[in-house]
């Protein structure tokens, strides 16, 4: 058996380049790591709260046979930076501008989850000549009330004793509760990969200052504003999300005009994961392919 490593202990250049599996670059001042494959027409993927680029691992790869794809760690996760900024939807909407003009792509297809979906909402906004297509799964866009484990997450000094803890079982808990309806797709081997980049110095801190910002479902607006600048759009739910009910999901589909509307069944709040080869076949249908 492999010695347990403890969250939060590892440095971000020691384990970044044990395990990163991508690119960086620096981007205003603050390292992003990125992963390309593929050729074609660009398309990036921006994962959601909790996760890295591991969150597309049942996707990259079929996506890349007509696409060339970028999957990004946003700033905080993954082995991007772990510095303290400003945290929210106007810094990755940012950073997503940043990594695009710094990579030379004019102009792309975006797909997030959760607050990714909120990302390209923001990023929206502003860069409406930089987009090309959409996708929104899950998205934490509207308003909504944290789940459970979120708010408890959120008590002053509970969140950092749970998280803190040197065990599996706070993380384990919170994929299986909030993020995947089918606990055996929780394995050892899921676990550890998509957690891996947790053990990464000052990671805890900042995704319970992230949450404790409460930006998500904060995009009602934006998301009306989204509606009048003619993107096409496909909106994907898992009916069992336990973080985002499914009426919220509906409503961000009637609320963009001429969107597609896909309700995963036996999914939660990750259907893309949890049914990587319905998702990746309407997501090559919905571009083009």
């Amino acid at each position: 058996m492999s010695k347990y490593v403890p969250w939060d202990s590892q440095s971000l250049a020691a384990w970044g380049e044990k395990y990163a599996r991508g690119k960086f670059v620096e981007l205003d001042g603050h390292q992003t790591h990125y992963i390309e494959k593929g050729e074609g027409d660009p398309l990036i993927l921006i994962h959601g709260f909790f996760y890295d680029t591991h969150m597309w691992d049942g996707s990259m790869d079929v996506l890349a046979e007509h696409y060339k794809v970028y999957a990004l760690d946003l700033w905080g996760f993954g082995y991007s930076t772990r510095e303290f900024l400003d945290f929210g939807y106007p810094l990755y909407a940012k950073q997503l501008k940043l990594f695009m003009d710094a990579i030379d792509i004019p102009k792309a297809s975006l797909i997030g989850q959760s607050m990714g979906g909120g990302t390209i909402i923001q990023f929206c906004l502003n860069n409406r000549e930089r987009v090309d297509k959409i996708v929104l799964v899950d998205p934490a866009v509207l308003p909504n009330e944290l789940p459970l484990m979120g708010r408890i997450a959120n008590l002053p000094g509970v969140g950092e004793f749970l998280f803190g803890m040197n065990s599996n079982f706070m993380r384990r808990l919170t994929l299986k509760t909030n993020f995947i309806y089918n606990n055996q797709h929780v394995t050892d081997a899921y676990f550890e990969k998509v957690t891996r980049f947790q053990k990464v110095e000052d990671t805890t801190k900042i995704m319970l200052t992230i949450l404790r910002k409460e930006f998500f479902h904060t995009l009602e607006a934006e998301v009306h504003q989204v509606s009048t600048m003619n993107i096409p759009a496909m909106v994907v739910g898992g009916r069992q999300d336990p973080s985002i009910p499914i009426r919220l999901i509906e409503e961000v589909y009637r609320i963009l005009p001429g969107s597609r509307l896909e309700v995963f069944d036996q999914a939660g709040h990750c259907p893309h994961d949890e049914h990587p080869k319905k998702f990746n076949q309407l997501v090559l249908e919905f571009l083009g392919n």
